[in-house]
């Protein structure tokens, strides 16, 4: 009787990593297949939408999947000093480089059509860079047999699939130039300055003033309809030298947590803008200089509605967001003073 328990514990000893190993992979095989799908698709459809839209006069095939390749070496970091610069730089460098590429399949591509193409080649390019890195990571682990080294990409992979899932649900709306979630703060902002006269101050970047409630407002967005987050950063230096604002309110699509309801609007402190930090880095050390607060409005939503089409939850949520600006600049201003709005997001599908 006693040998009936003895062989389970003693197979168990044994073989119980390699059994454990062989469960998990299966459910992260089931990951890495989605994954992959997503990356197939996306590349399919860039490719698709290249040939529809800008009749390349030779097949793009093999230019795009060279695109899809591409990588970006962040700087040495060992010694910070100037190190936003230098990532300002380089990410901005490849941005012109893509986009000067795309441009070549066809010169005569509109600009609205070239920010939506590199959208969607940004897209693919992250689908298939988290295809490659999360593949690699498992294939290392069964390969060595390694279960601790398989936990940890078993706890990420979820994570990982709800972004990638966000990212293959928004090819649709950008290839149909329809506003996502993170264009709420355009969409803001962009409703303010439809009467104003404008002016573009940086690059796909645009400028409005007017006036509210006795208060000079200048009013800035990414260029729309493209799909562009503009440079608030290099606008923001180019307008403070003109006229310095006594206030910055930033207006931006900000993550929810778990259990939070979407759409919601929260005022806070600070920056209020995404991104790997360069933007934030300009923002925030121009409002030091000159000693101007930066005040936030967010609406609060998932990975997925951020970067899918906007909600309509989301988008009846611009009138209340216009009321707490009115609010916030008249508790933050006296009358005669000047107020910067900056709508933070991708401009998609919104115009101005």
């Amino acid at each position: 009787m006693m040998l009936i328990w003895i062989i389970p514990i003693f197979i168990f000893v044994l073989y119980g990593q390699r059994i454990q190993l062989a469960v998990t992979s299966g459910e992260i095989k089931k990951g890495i297949k989605k994954l992959e799908d997503y990356k197939t698709k996306s590349r399919t459809e860039l490719i698709s939408y290249i040939k529809k839209n800008m009749n390349p006069a030779e097949d793009p095939t093999k230019k795009i999947d060279r695109f899809l390749d591409y990588f970006t070496i962040m700087p040495v970091d060992m010694d910070p000093n100037g190190i936003v610069g230098k990532v300002r730089h380089i990410i901005r460098a490849r941005e012109d480089y893509t986009r000067e590429h795309v441009k070549s399949l066809s010169p005569q591509t509109s600009e609205l059509e070239l920010t939506k193409i590199q959208t969607l080649l940004e897209i693919a390019t992250t689908l298939q860079m988290i295809h490659k890195v999360i593949n690699h990571m498992f294939l290392t682990a069964k390969k060595q047999n390694n279960y601790p080294l398989i936990l940890p990409l078993q706890m990420i992979l979820p994570f990982i699939l709800e972004e990638a899932e966000a990212m293959h649900k928004a090819i649709p709306a950008f290839k149909m130039g329809q506003p996502i979630g993170d264009g709420i703060g355009p969409m803001v902002v962009g409703k303010m300055m439809l009467e104003s006269k404008k002016e573009s101050v940086a690059f796909q970047t645009v400028l409005g003033e007017t006036q509210h409630d006795q208060r000079k407002l200048l009013l800035l967005k990414a260029e729309g309809p493209g799909s562009t987050v503009g440079r608030p950063g290099d606008a923001m230096e180019i307008i403070l030298s003109k006229n310095k604002p006594d206030i910055i309110i930033m207006v931006d699509a900000a993550l929810k947590m778990e259990g939070e309801d979407s759409a919601t609007i929260a005022q806070g402190f600070g920056a209020a803008i995404g991104g790997i930090g360069t933007e934030r880095f300009q923002i925030e050390d121009i409002a030091t200089k000159n000693n101007i607060p930066i005040f936030a409005i967010v609406i609060k939503q998932s990975v997925k509605e951020a970067i899918t089409l906007m909600t309509k939850d989301i988008a009846d949520k611009a009138d209340d967001v216009r009321s707490q600006i009115s609010e916030m600049i008249h508790d933050n201003t006296r009358p005669g003073q000047t107020v910067l709005l900056i709508g933070v997001g991708n401009t998609m599908g919104i115009p101005q």
